[in-house]
């Protein structure tokens, strides 16, 4: 086998890594590029705090002396404490379409967390929830949004030929946005909001956001997601770290905030206009002048797509129709920037509660993707 796998250890090796893949879809009209600054970030200890409590090590790929491939080996130890697994994760996990390539790389995250313990290969995850997750196994003719992973199909065959098999799966939706507000919805906005006495605050900045109700609103989504897929309690770092990369980026008509009589944020609902096409056009390279393209498209008046980043609804909240008041406030806005369609975030296939969101709505479940695993002997 002709395949030389190495380690990223220099700024020259990181450089290589975050690059490959807008190098390898170039030509790929519905790959969406990372932002290649950001990516870097993703892997500094002195910046992402989920490195506070997780270890990696990024391996290369090369055929001939040509890069062909890389992959992230990652160990959460947070996550596996709570879910009591030993789990090394494999993320930013991309390839030639070359079986020997795309064993070496999973044999090299594999062989990596074997020597530190682990008993289980899982993936394609990240660090936490806010990276990208779930090979895509449906929807390949659809663009990918900032937020979603894409892949090739032909991955799907390295990953079951490798013996990978599942453990989760995802699904996304098309929701077409109604030119009116359901009267379904707007009845039971207003049962619920008169029932619990909940109102809904429309913050315009983020120095607002945290003046009124500090981080609390990420203890809104730890409650929400604790049960989910990999979850791992954020540390007030991680919520720091996250708003900060955030929140600057988010147009706040598009983010609801609802409120008890306690003033407590008993729900989130976050959107943002989806940036995809610019990113394409400067192909994740904010500089020298891929900013300007990336920030008058998320200044526009004028969407036509969102993206629906996250709903969390306290648990002592839910199953109580909460969720009407979200998309009640939103469809307002929906309509003032002229947006036609909205893409979901990918929800869990088994995730009743919130898969019942799109009951009001006209959708295509268009997307569906998939976290895999194998137990290392």
């Amino acid at each position: 086998m002709n395949i030389k796998i190495t380690e990223v250890k220099s700024k020259k090796d990181l450089s290589l890594f975050v690059s490959f893949a807008n190098k390898l879809y170039k030509n790929c009209d519905d790959y969406c590029p990372a932002i290649e600054f950001d990516e870097k970030n993703t892997f500094n200890t002195k910046k992402n705090p989920a490195l506070e409590f997780s270890e990696f090590c990024n391996f290369l790929a090369w055929k001939d002396g040509k890069l062909v491939g890389r992959i992230c080996a990652l160990i959460n130890n947070r996550a596996n404490a709570h879910w009591n697994v030993k789990k090394v994760r494999f993320g930013w996990f991309d390839f030639i379409d070359d079986y020997e390539v795309s064993s070496a790389l999973l044999d090299a995250a594999k062989n990596w967390g074997k020597e530190k313990g682990m008993e289980i290969l899982n993936g394609p995850v990240g660090f936490t929830d806010f990276d990208h997750q779930g090979l895509l196994l449906e929807g390949f003719e659809y663009d990918s949004p900032m937020t979603s992973l894409y892949n090739f199909p032909y991955y799907v065959k390295h990953f079951e030929k490798y013996g990978l098999t599942k453990e989760a799966d995802w699904v996304e939706y098309k929701v077409f946005i109604p030119d009116e507000i359901p009267e379904k919805m707007e009845r039971i906005s207003k049962i619920v909001t008169d029932r619990y006495h909940l109102k809904i605050d429309k913050v315009k900045s983020t120095k607002e956001l945290i003046k009124k109700y500090g981080y609390t609103y990420f203890d809104v989504i730890d409650s929400t997601y604790q049960k989910l897929y990999n979850f791992q309690p954020l540390t007030q770092r991680q919520k720091e770290y996250y708003c900060k990369m955030y929140f600057p980026m988010l147009n706040f008509d598009f983010i609801t905030i609802i409120t008890n009589e306690q003033d407590e944020i008993v729900g989130v609902g976050i959107g943002m206009p989806d940036i995809s096409v610019a990113l394409r056009k400067c192909n994740g390279k904010l500089f020298p002048f891929g900013w300007f393209s990336v920030i008058k498209s998320l200044k526009s008046k004028k969407h036509e797509v969102i993206d629906l980043m996250l709903i969390a609804v306290r648990e002592d909240y839910q199953n109580k129709g909460v969720n009407a008041l979200f998309f009640h406030d939103q469809l307002k806005y929906f309509h003032k920037y002229g947006v036609k369609h909205a893409e979901s975030s990918a929800i869990l296939e088994n995730n009743v509660k919130h898969l019942a969101n799109w009951d009001y709505f006209e959708t295509l479940q268009h997307k569906r993707r998939r976290a895999y695993i194998k137990p290392i002997e």
